[in-house]
């Protein structure tokens, strides 16, 4: 079967020409690497196969996943390729936080606020939407009780038209995808406002099959590096808002497990 290859983190419909473009360098890095079989064409949802299959398949080649699904049910299955540095307001290298976002004339001052509230979360394998999140509140929590209500919406997109639409109080996001949404797609953005931010962690992994050799992992890596300082890319990088890559080792994505850790230490497994 011939490798997989996707990128669906961050592949909104409106830049997925830069998407595209973004791949087709990085494919061509990835020959000059000595993977002549490298896609030259993405895998997207909605095609064969979605990304939780290609994740596990043996003959994925490159992907990015939230950092929760790889240190969680994808433990065995993903090797950390590289981790990307976005441009983006509130990264800070290789790390990224979540945006927490309430409704524009909600009237929560401090997180605090949302005591009792109705809380929309994109999925609970999600490190921007409820990890992360759940880590912020655990402080707070009384009795393993914070907010009073959650739903579980499937996207971003969808728990952020919640709470804009004032069907929920508040959601959470990443903060690549906010300044992604607010540079193209800023009217997903209106009726809301942020609120706070959360901790940061090592942002979204560029990963492949478990299987895969540490030679073949340095050669993966390498091939990503030479995409990010490829001039010709530049145009695709920045609608990106890629800067680069840093090689973190696989420890690092150890924090997500101790934010998790830490609001179970706190009696609070759940967001509600």
């Amino acid at each position: 079967m011939a490798l997989l290859a996707s990128l669906p983190m961050y592949d909104l419909e409106p830049l997925r020409p830069a998407t595209d473009a973004w791949w087709s360098g990085v494919a061509a890095a990835l020959r000059r690497q000595g993977f002549d079989d490298a896609p030259g064409t993405l895998m997207r949802e909605g095609g064969f196969t979605d990304r939780f299959v290609q994740w596990a398949s043996p003959d994925l080649l490159l992907s990015q996943t939230c950092g929760y699904p790889l240190t969680h049910a994808f433990s065995g299955h993903l090797r950390l390729v590289a981790t990307p540095v976005y441009r983006a307001e509130h990264c800070s290298g290789a790390r990224y936080c979540s945006v927490v976002v309430v409704g524009q004339d909600h009237p929560a001052v401090t997180i605090d606020e949302l005591r009792g509230g109705y809380v929309a979360v994109n999925g609970f394998d999600s490190q921007s939407g409820f990890n992360s999140l759940r880590a912020l509140v655990a402080p707070l929590a009384h009795g393993g009780r914070f907010f009073g209500r959650v739903s579980e919406t499937g996207r971003h997109a969808a728990s952020l038209a919640m709470v804009a639409a004032g069907e929920a109080d508040v959601c959470a996001l990443d903060c690549v995808s906010f300044a992604l949404w607010r540079r193209h797609m800023p009217e997903l953005l209106e009726g809301t406002r942020v609120l706070t931010v959360t901790a940061r962690a090592p942002s979204l992994p560029y990963v492949t099959h478990a299987g895969r050799s540490d030679e073949a992992i340095a050669r993966l890596a390498a091939a990503l590096v030479e995409a990010a300082a490829d001039p010709a890319l530049a145009a695709a990088r920045e609608t990106l808002l890629i800067a680069g890559f840093e090689t973190l080792p696989r420890t690092a994505y150890d924090e997500i497990d101790a934010m998790e850790d830490l609001a179970i230490a706190a009696g609070y497994p759940q967001l509600a």
